[in-house]
């Protein structure tokens, strides 16, 4: 998400550090503003200042003003659902071989981090498409991406996943529901072969009927994990962990389309 200039300029995304651990990101856009419990602060003030310098509101309250890692965009995000955390969206991308160029469908947009985390890592030459049923929901995703300057890489849809996604030739498919066992086939349709396949689901119980529908749909290089991430806190003196984690979130489940009656054998 970094700038590739020394200075804010208009239309970049930035990243103000405040008093008392306060955060928040905004585009920068002449005659703006952005309004804080300390202050207002312009963005016309903002603009032309260099990356990592203190900028003050008419409080005279300083801040921080950065350019945003795409972990601090996603944490201040507007949320109407539950978000994937980042610590998730990492590993999503990387097990699902998500580059520039990639073209990826996601069914379940929610507030859209996971979207923007796509949208940001296909690139101008790749696509996102987003499926989600309730389209009052998709609404704040859709101001979440415009917002990052990323809505131009996403194609969202108001649509079921039972009505099967009018894409094929994917590289890859997320689905983000809690009954992923229901849409393989639609999966199956719009995935190319040898295509990538994830969900994340939040209960073993939910995890083994995926796993069952998994096998049954000829998908294999079946993988299931959790991720957790702990801070410690950054004092040379006394380095130890925080009092609290971030623990279990949900289960990753990924697996792979093989042609159809060469699924790989049981153990």
């Amino acid at each position: 998400m970094a700038a590739r200039h020394s200075h804010a300029q208009a239309g970049d995304l930035a990243h103000l550090l405040g008093p008392r651990g306060q955060t928040m990101t905004a585009q920068l856009t002449p005659g703006g503003r952005i309004e804080t419990m300390h202050g207002i602060l312009t963005h016309d003030d903002l603009i032309g200042q260099e990356w990592g310098s203190r900028v003050f509101s008419h409080l005279g309250k300083h801040f921080i003003l950065l350019q945003p890692a795409l972990d601090d965009v996603l944490r201040d995000i507007e949320r109407v659902t539950q978000v994937v955390y980042p610590k998730d969206i990492g590993y999503i991308l990387l097990s699902l071989g998500i580059g520039p160029g990639s073209r990826v469908l996601e069914a379940g947009t929610g507030s859209g981090a996971l979207t923007a985390a796509l949208a940001h890592a296909v690139g101008d030459q790749g696509h996102v498409f987003s499926y989600e049923r309730r389209a009052e929901t998709q609404v704040a995703a859709r101001r979440n991406l415009e917002q990052l300057g990323l809505a131009q890489r996403v194609t969202f849809q108001v649509s079921d996943a039972a009505d099967g996604f009018d894409e094929q030739d994917l590289q890859a498919v997320f689905l983000d529901l809690p009954n992923p066992e229901d849409y393989l086939a639609q999966v199956r349709a719009a995935l190319q072969s040898g295509g990538f396949f994830g969900s994340l689901l939040p209960t073993t119980n939910q995890v083994s009927l995926l796993i069952t529908a998994l096998k049954q749909h000829d998908f294999g290089f079946l993988e299931v994990s959790e991720i957790l991430h702990r801070y410690y806190q950054p004092i040379a003196a006394r380095l130890r962990p925080v009092d609290n984690m971030t623990g279990h979130t949900g289960f990753l489940i990924f697996a792979r389309k093989l042609v159809t009656g060469q699924n790989e054998a049981e153990d």
